[in-house]
C-alpha cells in the first residue's frame, strides 16, 4: 500500500542527529598509507582510517571517524561505528550491528549491511548491487547500474533512485537492473526509475511514490526471477 508523505526531511535529520550524539569523542591518531591494507584491534578507537591501494578492515565494536580507500574492498565487522565508509573500486561489507553516522558511497563495487545496522546518511554505488537486512537507513539509496534489495525488516526512510547512465564509465549493461522490497520492509520516501527495472514489492511491504516503473506484487520469501 501507498504511504501518505511526511516530513521525511526532518526525520531523517533527527535520525542522523541521535546516532551521532551516541558516539563519544575519539581523540586517537589516524591510520594513512598509500599502498598497504589497514588492520585495526578489536575493541579500540582510531581518527581517520585511510589508504589508496589496499583494504580497510574495522574489526569488532572498533570505533573510528571516516574509513576510505580508493582501490580496495572496506569490511566492517560485528558492533563497530564509524562515521563514515568510501571507497572508488572495491565492495563494502557490514557485518550485524555496525552502525554507519554518515554516508556509504563505492564507484565500482557493491555495499552489504547485514542484520541490525543502522546508516545515517545515504548508500551510493555507480556499477554494484546495494543489500540490506533488517537495517535502518535515514537517507537515499542511490544507484546506477546494480541490483538493490531492501531486504526482511529492512527501513529505508528516504527514497530509492535508480539513473539513468551518463558517461562512457556508466554505460548501461545488457540486463536490467532488479529492485527488491522484502517482506516487511518499507521504503518511506519516493522510488524514481531513471533507466528501466525490474521492480518487485512484497506484499507486507510498504512503499511510497513510484516513478519509472510498474511495482509487480510477490508472495513468496524471494522475488521473482526475471
Amino acid at each position: 500500500m501507498t504511504r501518505t508523505p511526511v516530513n521525511r526531511t526532518a526525520a531523517r535529520l533527527a535520525f542522523a542527529l541521535a546516532l551521532a550524539c551516541s558516539f563519544p569523542a575519539i581523540a586517537e591518531d589516524d591510520i594513512s598509507k598509500v599502498n598497504g591494507s589497514i588492520e585495526t584491534s578489536a575493541g579500540q578507537r582510531y581518527g581517520d582510517l585511510e589508504t589508496v591501494n589496499g583494504a580497510v578492515r574495522v574489526a569488532e565494536n572498533v570505533q573510528a571517524r571516516d574509513a576510505s580507500t580508493v582501490n580496495g574492498s572496506i569490511h566492517v565487522e560485528s558492533g563497530a561505528r564509524v562515521d563514515s565508509l568510501e571507497t572508488v573500486n572495491g565492495a563494502i561489507r557490514l557485518a550485524r550491528d555496525v552502525q554507519v553516522a554518515g554516508d556509504i558511497e563505492t564507484v565500482n563495487g557493491s555495499v552489504f549491511v547485514d542484520s541490525g545496522g543502522t546508516v545515517g546518511g545515504n548508500i551510493e554505488t555507480v556499477n554494484g548491487a546495494i543489500g540490506l537486512v533488517r537495517t535502518q537507513v535515514a537517507g537515499n539509496l542511490e544507484t546506477v547500474n546494480g541490483d538493490i534489495t531492501v531486504g526482511i525488516g529492512s527501513h529505508v526512510r528516504g527514497g530509492i533512485t535508480v539513473e539513468r547512465p551518463q558517461s562512457w564509465f556508466q554505460s548501461a549493461p545488457k540486463r536490467r537492473p532488479r529492485v527488491v522490497i522484502g517482506p516487511d520492509a518499507e521504503v518511506s520516501g519516493p522510488m524514481e526509475f531513471r533507466r528501466e527495472v525490474s521492480l518487485y514489492v512484497h506484499r507486507t511491504a510498504r512503499i511510497g511514490q513510484v516513478t519509472g516503473a510498474e511495482p509487480v506484487r510477490f508472495e513468496t520469501e524471494t522475488a521473482p526471477q526475471d
